[in-house]
Parts: C-alpha cells; sequence; structure tokens
C-alpha cells in the first residue's frame, strides 16, 4: 500500500479506486494474519505514507500506528509475537477462527454456515491450505474477492454485505480485543487497532445502503 487509507462511507454505486482500496486493506490483513509478514511485504509495509489523503481521516491514526510499529520493530521480532501470540504446540494463545468466538469452539456450527455460503458463491478451500475457511485471514480474502474479483457474488455489495455481517462483523471486535490486550502483543497490537478501525468503517458504510 502506497498511502494511508481513507475513511469516507461510500455511495451506492462505489467509486473504483475506493473499491480497490477497500480490496488493498482486506488483502493486506489477509496477508498479516494468515503468516508471519514476508519481508517484501513488511518492507513495503514500513516504506507506506502516514498521512491520509484527507485530513482527519478516521483511519489515518490507526494506520500510522502500524506503519510506525513496522518501522520501529525488526521483523525477526515480529516473527517471534506471530509465534507466540497465534502458533505453538496445541491451542494458540489467540484463536484466529470465528467459530471460537461464536460458539465457543473451534469447527463448529458458525463453520458448517460459512461452508454452506461459500459453497453458494462457488469458493472452496484449496487442498494446499491448512486453515479452516473461518479464519480471518480466509474471510479477508474472501471480501477481497467478493469485492475486485469475478464470478458469483463478485463485485455485488449486497453480497458483501450480506457476507461482511454474518462471517466477519460479528466477531472481529472480539478477536481484536484479545490481541490488544495480549502482554506479548506489540506490532499486532497495532494491526488489531486498525483491524477494528476499518471494521467500524465498513460497517458504517454498509449500514448506509
Amino acid at each position: 500500500m502506497s498511502e494511508a487509507p481513507t475513511s469516507s462511507a461510500r455511495p451506492a454505486v462505489a467509486d473504483d479506486a475506493e473499491e480497490r482500496a477497500r480490496a488493498e486493506v482486506y488483502g493486506l490483513l489477509a496477508r498479516l494474519y494468515l503468516e508471519v509478514p514476508p519481508a517484501p511485504l513488511y518492507e513495503g509495509l514500513r516504506q507506506a505514507a502516514t498521512e491520509a489523503p484527507s485530513a482527519g481521516a478516521f483511519l489515518e491514526g490507526s494506520w500510522s500506528a502500524l506503519v510506525e510499529a513496522a518501522r520501529r520493530l525488526p521483523l525477526a521480532d515480529v516473527a517471534e509475537e506471530y509465534v507466540a501470540l497465534f502458533g505453538g504446540v496445541g491451542k494458540p494463545e489467540i484463536a484466529l477462527n470465528g467459530s471460537w468466538y461464536l460458539a465457543g469452539a473451534l469447527n463448529e456450527k458458525p463453520l458448517a454456515a460459512l461452508r454452506a455460503d461459500l459453497d453458494a458463491l462457488g469458493l472452496e478451500r484449496p487442498d494446499t491450505v491448512f486453515e479452516t475457511e473461518d479464519h480471518i485471514a480466509a474471510l479477508c480474502q474472501v471480501m477481497q474477492h467478493l469485492i475486485a474479483g469475478e464470478g458469483p457474488g463478485a463485485d455485488t455489495l449486497m453480497a458483501q454485505q450480506r457476507f461482511f455481517d454474518v462471517h466477519l462483523r460479528s466477531w472481529s471486535e472480539r478477536l481484536c480485543a484479545a490481541i490488544e490486550q495480549h502482554p506479548r502483543a506489540d506490532f499486532y497490537r497495532a494491526v488489531a487497532a486498525f483491524t477494528r478501525d476499518f471494521i467500524a468503517v465498513e460497517a458504517q458504510a454498509f449500514d448506509l445502503l
């Protein structure tokens, strides 16, 4: 990303540039939550602008904090933090799966409902992916596809709104709070704060439809 995202609610017919920016943010969040950031991505984040195109944009503060955290922390430290929070042997410190927050356990009914919706959209988990479909990264990838991809449901605001409300909005704030409150969180505290703000902007815009 070359500049900070803005925060204005989108109109019924969304601007192409704004939609590309939304898709890019979902793509970035997917990469950050899926794994330790690859070196080229992390370097790009360090070099990103921290000022939004328009003064006072809602996302400017948390975006600036995320970029500044990347500039402050070496990638090796971020890798250790990712493993401490989301990896390791057995149950991770922080679950990144929706079922955990919606049903209190992994692989529960919310995952089955999600799989049914993904099937209706013609989407399925690749064999090379081991995380379940309710992983936050996978859900961000679906949103990216619905905004900028092709096929059933893609580029349809109503499809985006339904998927967002049911499978992402319903639990993401609890995930962000869990990350922000964890004593080992540093870079990912900034990621969580930006995620929370971005989800709030998306929710506000969808509510205006």
